[in-house]
């Protein structure tokens, strides 16, 4: 077991207390235990039963949670007290002791590896010539859509227990009633982890995630939930979604041959992006409204973007108390770029510069004779740019950064000539949209070179201030998030996923308006879903439970019983 409770006369005669520090370890229960198993003693089990305990009960709280604990599954795989207890404990124990610890995380980060792998797969098999006709020829089993996943298995065991305990009505109600929201939840759950672990082992560092144990009914505002999830899914959800597109334009190209809808990526993705909202308490119109202001506010909201909040930025990315989406996003950039282990980014930087220049000698001159073009526009886009900083960070320069590229069509048919549009555009749009990706890529990659590169040339002036070289760092910083268009794409992103939020939020309050609050039944209980829309939870002055004592045909001897006579449970204002 993994100690909460340690007895301090035992842990000072044998080393101390810091193993189980979190000031050491993250997982300081894990650690504990190790030392326990190692020095060949117990560690009793003893559970106990606490009335309204504080638990991850909201979305958010389970979410950082499981972050928290992956983050720490990467602090146990490296470290030497894992390394020990492998060693001495034998194989068929090893067995058993990888899949009672760190399994279940490790699964998780290659179920999302693959999710990935199987689309490019698949481009890189359009690219080929590869269609579905020629996999099926070949006698492979990628020709079909993989619907019933491995993960539906596992339902097995949970129905059979129910079947045993409950009966088998009951059962198939529980769990084909569960199995929409398991599905979305667990999608999402397995996105997190996988996130978690790979931040974990990119950086080294496992964090620490504040869950608060809020209560299950506090509502979770558009701004909150795209502060928590944007680097985690919001970000590799786009990713993924540009990867099914250029897939299915060129799958496309190949006619009669068809296309696979990869039916279970596409659920995916969308599931990063609205799970959250589907786990949301009390989609009220009103509420609807408030959070779009809100969010539109966090979008085009100037705090943080002054030269001189550079470090209070960093200590609110720190903190997660951002106040806008330019400063959510720059104090991600300086903490990658300032505080990351450098043989990681240059590792990183020159894997990317060698996948650009295999797509420069592998692509067709067709997708490449646009990249003078994009280059031209995002020079010029460069001068804009330079206008919001002389401005004072003005967003109307801001917003002409991305009008200038409407300059791209008439400079592409100087350039290009007819070849732009024809036979037309339809049978050209899979190089539009590859030189689109192709072009962000190299933009991206440009961004990193640069920064890289002032990083080590400011480590290579000793004669400077540490303080100066981390201003001026920072400084470069700064520039680049907008000079390459990394704010931009920020903002193109949180709109789409704001538009998601609002037909998802949309749908539940329809849902709860025509269904008599299906939605909050579902998601919380019977007796919050009894509430009136416009009227809150105990207006009246008691649950609905108490106020169905008063009702004819409610009530109970038990429940009169528990009061005295002449007594009554509700409250005064409740009896008036």
């Amino acid at each position: 077991g993994h100690p909460d409770f340690l007895d301090g006369f035992w842990a000072r005669n044998r080393g101390g207390m810091s193993k189980s520090s979190p000031v050491v370890n993250l997982s300081e229960d894990i650690f504990a235990g190790y030392n326990v198993r190692m020095r060949e003693e117990g560690s009793p089990h003893i559970d106990a039963l606490e009335f309204e305990k504080g638990r991850e009960a909201t979305f958010n709280a389970a979410s950082n949670f499981f972050s928290k604990i992956s983050g720490g599954s990467i602090s146990v795989i490296r470290s030497r007290d894992n390394h020990l207890l492998c060693e001495r404990i034998g194989l068929l124990h090893s067995l058993s002791f990888y899949f009672s610890s760190v399994a279940f995380y490790a699964s998780n980060l290659i179920v999302d590896l693959t999710i990935y792998l199987y689309v490019i797969l698949f481009i890189l098999f359009s690219f080929t010539g590869l269609g579905i006709g020629e996999l099926s020829a070949l006698g492979s089993t990628f020709h079909t859509e993989w619907i019933i996943s491995m993960g539906l298995i596992t339902l097995v065991p949970q129905l059979c227990e129910i079947v045993l305990e409950y009966g088998a009505v009951h059962a198939l109600r529980e769990v084909l009633g569960g199995i929409f929201a398991a599905t979305f939840f667990f999608i999402f759950q397995n996105k997190n982890i996988a996130q978690a672990m790979k931040e974990g082992a990119m950086t080294g560092v496992a964090r620490y995630f504040f869950t608060g144990r809020p209560p299950a009914n506090q509502h979770q505002t558009w701004m909150d939930i795209y502060k928590t999830y944007w680097k985690s899914h919001y970000r590799p959800a786009f990713f993924l979604c540009g990867a099914y597109v250029i897939y299915s334009v060129v799958a496309l190209q190949k006619e009669g041959d068809g296309r696979l809808p990869m039916g279970l990526v596409v659920i995916s993705m969308i599931a990063w992006v609205i799970t959250p909202i589907l786990f949301s308490p009390f989609p009220r119109w009103n509420l609807i409204g408030q959070d779009f202001r809100e969010f539109n506010s966090f979008i085009t909201g100037g705090a943080g973007s002054g030269e001189g909040e550079i470090q209070e930025v960093v200590s609110r990315g720190k903190r997660g108390t951002v106040r806008t989406l330019y400063e959510c996003g720059l104090a991600e950039e300086l903490s990658v770029w300032s505080e990351q282990n450098v043989f990681m980014l240059v590792l990183c930087v020159l894997v990317k510069a060698v996948v650009g220049a295999y797509l420069v000698v592998a692509l067709p001159a067709e997708i490449l004779d646009f990249m003078p073009i994009f280059a031209l526009v995002f020079a010029l886009s460069w001068v804009v740019v330079l206008g919001y900083f002389a401005t004072g960070h003005n967003n109307v320069f801001l917003v002409a950064s991305f009008l200038i590229w409407a300059l791209f069509v008439p400079l592409a048919h100087f350039v290009v000539g007819s070849r732009l549009s024809h036979p037309n555009a339809l049978t050209r749009m899979p190089e539009y949209v590859i030189c689109v990706a192709i072009f962000l890529f190299l933009m991206g990659l440009a961004k990193e070179i640069v920064l890289i590169s002032c990083r080590i040339l400011l480590r290579l002036c000793p004669c400077v201030p540490k303080a100066q070289r981390e201003r001026r760092l920072h400084e470069c910083i700064r520039l680049c998030f907008v000079y390459f268009f990394v704010h931009q794409q920020h903002i193109v992103q949180a709109y789409v996923v704001g538009c998601a939020n609002l037909a998802t939020s949309g749908l539940m309050a329809i849902i709860d308006r025509i269904f008599c609050n299906g939605h909050t039944w579902f998601l919380l209980n019977s007796e919050l879903a009894r509430t009136k829309h416009g009227e809150r939870y105990m207006e009246k002055g008691g649950t609905h439970f108490e106020l169905d004592h008063f009702r004819t045909g409610f009530g109970s001897d038990s429940w009169s019983s528990d009061c005295e006579a002449g007594e009554s449970p509700l409250p005064a204002s409740a009896e008036a």
